[in-house]
């Protein structure tokens, strides 16, 4: 079982969900606004992976930080704090295995990494 982290009308979301549907994969969508986070998870994240790929750095949420908000990415503690305050700052779709191990993104690389562990 997959679980899906993302927002429900993020284009790349409704692709990654579509693709999954279109190779049969059994999967859960969740919605990190809807559904919410819990610091325990994303801090599990931050720590399979790094900030450095889970925190989107270029989307519009993230320009508009102040730069004493965004330093608080700089370390684990407060990048949890920082993403549960701002949940579209996590780059999407969090693909969350069995096993614990966590895929981010959607490009041709996740894709075949998924693909993999289907």
């Amino acid at each position: 079982m997959i679980t899906v982290w993302g927002l429900k009308n993020c284009d790349t979301c409704k692709k990654a969900r579509a693709w999954l549907e279109g190779k049969g994969a059994t999967f859960a969508f969740k919605d990190v606004r809807a559904d919410g986070l819990a610091a325990e998870q994303v801090g599990g994240w931050l720590a399979a992976i790094g900030g450095d790929v889970l925190i989107n750095r270029r989307g519009t949420t993230w320009r508009g930080l102040p730069p004493e908000t965004q330093a608080a990415a700089e370390s684990d503690d407060s990048a949890v704090a920082l993403l549960l305050a701002n949940p579209a700052l996590i780059k999407r779709p969090v693909f969350e295995m069995n096993g614990g191990e966590v895929i981010v993104g959607f490009a041709k690389k996740q894709q075949d990494a998924l693909e993999e562990r289907l």
